[in-house]
């Protein structure tokens, strides 16, 4: 009997042990890490990057893989941490609140995010890294070149929630149909629900390489609204980050690497896009 009880004793124990260790290492993964230069990563050995799909060409899924300008910069990041960058797809009005980023579900927001006062208040922005414009794409034959004129025919207007091209419109006395995503925004225009859509130049850029949108839609007016994007962290919560994210910004347009991925996935750079 003794001697039951006694292994009895150990075995426990062991298990509570064992038990701790587990605890302790769940805990230390939940946690993430700081890394020796100060920055704070939610998983350790992870960058982890907060984007809402598809936007291409800044991000997007192809061939089972999330590629795009946004992933490519930011990947230059995680390269100079050391780490490899993770993606997590979520609702752009969490991603430009701050939300999931207070949430600790990511470490930086990388989704063609137009740098804004208001966002401010709930993010620390990087340097810009583009400059955006926004375009006005319409079914062929419509004769829209501004927002003023789709509310003077009463066009039937679509944007993309929660953006700086929506707000644009309402500012300019229109009341768009809001789609939550770019895919949804275009199949809209594709359907009939909408004669005209407002979204990025870029974006659109991109729609129109493929064959069928270009038969059948035609950009019909440019808007430079002096936009720029940023990438961001969390409020007054990762400024060693912010830093390292400033250098790959900074770094890429010195040495060229911003200009061969610009090229890549934008296509050509017009002059003084590097701020050169």
């Amino acid at each position: 009997m003794r001697s039951s009880r006694v292994l009895f004793r150990r075995s426990a124990a062991l298990t509570a042990a064992l038990s701790l260790t587990l605890l302790a290492a769940a805990c230390s993964s939940d946690e993430g890490t700081t890394t020796a230069g100060g920055v704070k990563l939610v998983k350790s050995g992870k960058l982890t990057t907060c984007t809402h799909l598809p936007y291409a060409p800044f991000q997007s899924e192809q061939g089972g893989k999330i590629v795009g300008f946004d992933v490519s910069m930011i990947d230059l990041v995680a390269e100079d941490l050391g780490v490899k960058q993770e993606i997590v797809d979520k609702s752009f009005e969490t991603i430009k609140t701050g939300a999931d980023l207070n949430a600790g579900t990511c470490d930086v927001a990388a989704a063609g995010m137009t740098i804004t006062d208001e966002r401010k208040k709930n993010l620390d922005f990087s340097v810009p890294y583009f400059d955006a414009t926004q375009a006005l794409l319409a079914r062929k034959g419509v004769k829209a070149s501004t927002v003023e004129d789709i509310v003077k025919q009463k066009l039937k207007f679509g944007s993309q929630s929660a953006t700086t091209g929506e707000d644009f419109a309402r500012e300019h006395g229109a009341d768009p149909q809001s789609f939550e995503s770019t895919d949804a925004e275009l199949n809209g225009l594709r359907t009939g629900q909408v004669d005209v859509i407002v979204q990025d130049y870029p974006v659109v850029q991109n729609w129109l390489k493929d064959s069928a949108n270009a038969a059948a839609f035609e950009v019909v007016g440019n808007l430079d609204t002096g936009e720029q994007y940023g990438f961001a962290v969390r409020k007054d919560g990762n400024p060693e980050l912010l830093k390292l994210i400033d250098k790959a910004i900074t770094d890429a347009k010195a040495d060229g690497t911003y200009k061969k991925l610009y090229e890549q996935w934008i296509g050509p750079m017009p002059k003084g896009a590097d701020g050169r």
